[in-house]
């Protein structure tokens, strides 16, 4: 069994609704991403001793999480607080992103791994969600 990671950066926006600190309030991140695969090699063809071509990680990734979250409002659906700011940005033409859940670093790494490893079906075995250059969360199954 091989292991492989690439990392990624995007922007976003949020808060934490009830939160009994700063975080209450709008805020927002340069996160990094680093996500692992775990696979075996592939056997032939043009990927031939491969886990996966960086490249198709890259482009899965773009597509899955980065195109959607980099430079967004992620919000808590079911927060009254969170969804009326989303809707004011929506008015104003501004990217959101809902999710029925608190947009802590535990949650939106749990929501990456499920969306790549059952949405995009990656063999992803773990990912690290950076929320500042010395915080991060590490979620697998």
């Amino acid at each position: 069994m091989f292991k492989i990671s690439k990392e990624f950066s995007f922007d976003m926006a949020h808060l934490l609704d009830g939160h009994d600190g700063k975080c209450q309030n709008l805020h927002g991140h340069t996160y990094k991403l680093q996500v692992e695969i775990a696979d075996t090699l592939h056997q032939c063809g043009a990927k031939k001793a491969m886990v996966i071509d960086f490249a198709d990680l890259k482009a899965v990734v773009k597509k899955a999480v980065l195109e959607p979250l980099d430079h967004a409002f992620i919000y808590d659906e079911n927060s009254e607080r969170e969804s009326k700011i989303a809707s004011l940005l929506q008015e104003l033409n501004s990217k959101t992103f809902g999710v029925p859940f608190r947009t802590t670093a535990e949650e939106m790494a749990r929501f990456i791994f499920n969306r790549l490893k059952y949405e995009e079906k990656l063999a992803v075995s773990s990912i690290r969600l950076w929320e500042t250059p010395t915080s991060f969360c590490e979620y697998s199954e």
